[in-house]
């Protein structure tokens, strides 16, 4: 049966801790009825390589495990319970092994209800065609995974996150550390927003439920 997938936004990062799920929860106070979907990857060496420390060795399946609704997922302080702190109609939180991410991802996309859909991370680009991929970053930049190097090329738009800057500061700070980067990274007519911004982002991501759908068979 052919079934129009909902409005999919993927938001990516450098690395750890520039904003990803802060973002993500900021978009969702204001993007009233969507829902979100939180990625965990791992395999049996994951989490310092102690299987006994894992924080998912013990969910992790051969097939991807997809955990949807508060009662299946609601943890205070984790980043699904932010999620619903934050609003969502509803959260998907996907177990997966690295060799399943494509197969879970379809399978969260696929129990979504609602109108348009955010789902944080980086790789997923390699799976998943999104209407709109936000890229965030620090203000001062800071480390690039390899991931995020190929994620930056599939991205429509880099979100500089900053505690201490205003915009204008932020971009200054960005442009600065672009200057000293010793690989090349394009960000050739890629929009470069900042939290002053986010009321111009949420309309743009508002504007793409009017948007026709292309259609995904299930």
């Amino acid at each position: 049966m052919d079934l129009q997938r909902p409005g999919i936004v993927v938001v990516s990062g450098f690395s750890s801790n520039v904003g990803k799920t802060t973002l993500v929860c900021e978009l969702l106070r204001r993007l009233r009825g969507w829902e979100a979907v939180k990625v965990t990857r791992g395999h049996s060496r994951s989490c310092g390589r102690d299987p006994e420390a894992c924080c998912v060795s013990d969910l992790l399946r051969a097939e991807p495990v997809v955990r949807s609704g508060r009662e299946a997922n609601f943890e205070a302080g984790k980043d699904t319970g932010l999620f619903w702190e934050a609003g969502a109609a509803n959260v998907h939180w996907v177990i997966v092994n690295d060799d399943r991410v494509e197969q879970g991802i379809q399978e969260a996309i696929a129990r979504v209800k609602s109108e348009a859909v955010i789902i944080e991370g980086n790789s997923l680009l390699e799976f998943v065609t999104p209407d709109l991929a936000i890229m965030c970053a620090r203000a001062d930049g800071g480390t690039i995974k390899s991931s995020a190097r190929a994620a930056l090329k599939k991205s429509d738009v880099v979100y500089l996150s900053s505690l201490n800057a205003d915009g204008d500061r932020a971009r200054r700070e960005f442009t600065e550390w672009q200057s000293t980067l010793t690989i090349d990274l394009d960000f050739d007519n890629l929009p470069i927003l900042t939290q002053e911004d986010l009321p111009q982002l949420v309309s743009l991501l508002a504007e793409l439920n009017e948007l026709p759908r292309p259609t995904s068979i299930t």
